[in-house]
């Protein structure tokens, strides 16, 4: 079971998160209490794995957090009429990595379809920007706006400029690197996949 698409996925994350630090816990002693690894955990405040209904209500139980608050909290508007128009000053930052740094993240549109979760987002690479490789249950595909900017795919580095594409499997680990003195800006679409929670 998964969440539908009246929840903003990029929310849940960093909701859980900030219930936790409001609570003092630490990442283990939330994992530890919910009885999911802190990997895992990591993940899911990271938004590189969306977390099933199951986990999430483990957690927001843990946290001591009503259920109705929480959803309340990351409920998204509906769309009908068959047709979805975002305007730009309604694109959403959010924050992944709290340890990254120059990564600037707009969800533009988060949807379900068939069951499936997927996810666009805008990024703006800073010069020097700086994180670690990491993973995220989903396909993604990247839309080179302007800029360039260097592709680590594990011991991979592909060069990516102004109109270039790529698709990878998110679970490879990544990360992109803005070498240029100027920020780099490319479109992110993450297709979700369902992941198991017991690593």
């Amino acid at each position: 079971m998964k969440l539908g698409s009246g929840y903003v996925i990029h929310r849940i994350g960093p909701k859980i998160r900030a219930y936790r630090k409001e609570q003092g816990l630490r990442l283990i002693d939330l994992s530890k209490a919910a009885n999911i690894s802190s990997a895992m955990l990591s993940k899911i405040e990271n938004g590189r794995i969306i977390p099933t209904i199951p986990t999430l209500f483990q957690l927001i139980s843990v946290l001591q957090v009503e259920p109705h608050d929480f959803f309340a909290e990351i409920n998204g508007k509906q769309t009908a009429d068959g047709y979805v128009l975002v305007r730009k000053e309604h694109f959403v930052p959010y924050v992944k990595e709290e340890s990254a740094i120059g990564f600037n993240y707009q969800s533009i549109f988060e949807h379900t379809v068939s069951g499936n979760d997927f996810q666009i987002s805008l990024v703006t690479l800073d010069p020097g920007n700086q994180r670690p490789q990491v993973a995220t249950s989903a396909y993604e595909f990247v839309y080179m706006i302007n800029g360039s900017m260097k592709f680590h795919l594990e011991d991979t580095a592909l060069d990516l400029h102004t109109g270039d594409a790529l698709f990878f499997d998110g679970r490879i680990r990544h990360t992109p690197v803005n070498q240029q003195d100027t920020p780099t800006t490319y479109l992110v679409v993450y297709f979700f996949v369902e992941e198991q929670e017991t690593e």
